[in-house]
């Protein structure tokens, strides 16, 4: 199973460009790449929620961090030249589905035109060997079918946010074919499930609503207990993405689009998450149903992972109790004050 030793062995040394890198997936990527002794280039905007995890973990310390704006094509090319990264993971995403239908433009100029400002760097970037871009589950064309889209499904995502996130798996297409044809850079991309852990303080998701709710000592309120969806611990999907650009990088062979989610017994509805969560974290906690009259999102999705499972014989480690558990464990460290590096990098070598 591939993990932090194995991920040690072949990171080493080498410069990996993250963008994206101040997000909740792209701190906790951040710290397994800086465990690893990765030379690691942060590329972002600053965190998008206070508080975060990257300054609670004090990640600025431990990489080279750079503030900037994945649609500004020459800020980014600057970043390129100077650190000739010869592996990059793009996590760089408006990644919240309401903000999408409140700021529809500003999501596509950020994952379309980012995409298109990424990979264009790559192009002109001789160093690069490997490029993992990361999108959704959310890309296919959702017919709220019981069986796990594949990836030869139709790509055409609902709502501003996913389909931003189709054409960015278009864009990757496109230039794949286009300009990567000679395989001087390997290019995939992975269309992963709904992640959870510790450190997610993101509007609008279910985790972070539930621990913000006994911060406060409220109730959870559910919007919608009925929608299911692909649920895992983040550090799954983390170590596949550095697998996947490892390998890749070792053989071009391995690139391709690949869906990275739980077993089928890990999509559950957000009132069984909630439930979960309500007895794992104890006490007075409990939850309640209050549809508030938001826009459309998806009732059913899940995805099959089987080629994920069948090309790295890979199998997913923590389901859905364990994720849940070590969040909680993760959260409820945080709202006693502990040091959360210092349980962050637990998290990790646990896993």
């Amino acid at each position: 199973m591939y993990n932090l030793e194995a991920c040690r062995q072949f990171y080493h040394g080498k410069r990996v460009l993250v963008t994206g890198h101040t997000g909740f997936k792209g701190s906790w990527l951040c710290r397994i790449l800086a465990l690893a002794g990765a030379q690691v280039t942060g590329y972002s905007l600053e965190p998008p929620t206070d508080p975060s995890l990257f300054r609670m973990t004090g990640l600025e310390a431990w990489i080279d961090s750079v503030t900037g704006d994945i649609r500004d094509l020459q800020s980014l090319k600057k970043v390129f030249e100077r650190v000739r990264p010869e592996l990059v993971i793009h996590l760089a995403a408006q990644p919240i589905v309401r903000d999408s239908y409140r700021q529809p433009v500003y999501t596509y100029e950020t994952n379309v035109m980012g995409t298109v400002n990424l990979l264009e760097c790559v192009r002109l970037s001789p160093e690069t060997k490997s490029v993992l871009n990361v999108t959704t589950d959310k890309v296919y064309e959702n017919q709220e079918w019981e069986y796990g889209y594949r990836e030869n499904d139709p790509l055409d995502g609902y709502d501003p946010y996913s389909n931003s996130k189709s054409c960015s798996e278009l864009v990757t297409h496109s230039y794949k074919k286009a300009f990567f044809g000679d395989r001087h850079c390997a290019v995939s991309t992975a269309r992963a499930g709904n992640v959870i852990g510790g450190g997610d303080f993101a509007n609008d998701r279910i985790i972070p609503d539930c621990v913000r709710a006994q911060a406060a000592g409220k109730e959870i309120v559910v919007r919608n207990p009925y929608s299911t969806r692909p649920f895992q611990h983040v550090l799954e999907p983390l170590f596949v993405y550095l697998e996947i650009m490892q390998r890749q990088y070792e053989d071009p062979a391995f690139q391709g689009y690949y869906n990275v989610g739980p077993d089928d017994g890990d999509c559950v509805s957000t009132g069984e998450l909630a439930s979960l969560f309500c007895e794992l974290w104890g006490g007075e906690a409990r939850w309640v149903s209050r549809h508030d009259g938001g826009p459309h999102e998806a009732n059913f999705l899940k995805l099959d992972c089987s080629k994920l499972k069948r090309t790295f014989g890979w199998q997913p480690r923590w389901h859905i109790r364990e994720a849940l558990r070590l969040t909680v464990e993760w959260s409820q460290a945080y709202l006693a004050g502990e040091d959360m590096l210092a349980v962050t990098d637990r998290q990790i070598r646990e896993f």
